[in-house]
């Protein structure tokens, strides 16, 4: 049992430092709003991978962890349902998961090979959870790993990343191939040639002329506004049904978050694809985290 505990314990130290988190010592002055703009991420997804709620205050000296940047993850986090819906596949395999200290609910989802939304969702738990040693959480995914061996990792004391504060961030987004959609499809930009998006991400690439106006496609209330780490300037748009549309790429934003976007208002204007270099925009829809199919998601 030791012997498979030790070999446990070496693989989720490889898949840790394989995929490490970087860390940020905070600054006198900082807020968790300066440091999500710093590291072009939301202040959802830093309060989630720290396990801080909306009332916690940094202190000069406290090490955060700067997430990987999910943009599924963001648009589930920066949702205004405070709760996902339970998991409707019954047939889900799960497990119990006891928190220990220093856990976050970021922490236990990558543990798992599961992503934050889906571990809120498994547990009807708040967009704003903060979890407590002891609590009892439901766990599913490929990469399950026993108690001790969890427990023996949080105790590794190998190194860490710190963060560096770069103007620019990869682009994480590949190219598949040209599809094609119904004619009467609406879409943010008029006649585009439309480009599935493969990578971290699923969606479209949509083209567009200069400067062309991003319209919205679907009414709902803007949750967020800012530069997303790979995807430029970024906004997204909430449906009444708990939808997000994520417009992304953008050249300026014409919005602000609180404000409630009609169907066909402008939101902004597209920018130039970096991997193109011509004008676009790409275009994400998701539902509690989990992308949806663009060209079908719901207009009006």
């Amino acid at each position: 049992m030791k012997k498979f505990v030790l070999i446990t314990f070496t693989a989720i130290t490889f898949f840790a430092l394989s995929f490490a988190d970087t860390t940020y010592t905070v600054q006198k002055g900082d807020t968790l709003y300066s440091i999500s703009r710093k590291n072009q991420i939301t202040v959802a997804e830093l309060r989630t991978a720290n396990n801080l709620s909306e009332n916690d205050v940094l202190k000069a000296g406290q090490r955060i962890v700067i997430p990987e940047a999910d943009i599924g993850t963001a648009a589930a986090l920066s949702s205004s349902n405070k709760k996902t819906s339970p998991v409707a596949n019954t047939n889900v395999s799960t497990s119990t998961y006891t928190v220990q200290k220093g856990d976050t609910l970021y922490g236990i989802a990558r543990k798992n090979g599961m992503k934050v939304p889906e571990l809120l969702q498994l547990n009807n738990l708040d967009n704003n959870a903060v979890i407590k040693v002891g609590q009892k959480l439901k766990i599913s995914g490929g990469a399950q790993y026993t108690q001790e061996a969890i427990s023996a990792s949080q105790n590794y004391s190998g190194p860490t990343t710190t963060i560096r504060l770069d103007d620019k961030a990869p682009d994480t987004r590949t190219y598949g191939s040209t599809v094609s959609s119904d004619a009467n499809t609406k879409w943010p930009v008029k006649n585009p040639k439309i480009t599935s998006v493969k990578g971290k991400v699923s969606g479209v690439q949509l083209t567009a002329l200069q400067n062309e106006k991003v319209l919205c496609i679907h009414e709902g209330t803007v949750m967020y506004v800012g530069v997303y780490r790979g995807f430029g300037q970024v906004l997204f748009v909430q449906s009444k049904t708990g939808l997000i549309y994520a417009y992304t790429g953008l050249g300026s934003v014409n919005v602000k978050k609180g404000d409630y976007a009609v169907s066909g208002s402008e939101l902004g204007t597209a920018g130039v694809d970096p991997i193109s270099g011509k004008p676009g925009i790409t275009f994400m829809v998701f539902q509690n985290g989990q992308p949806l199919d663009p060209r079908t998601a719901p207009r009006n």
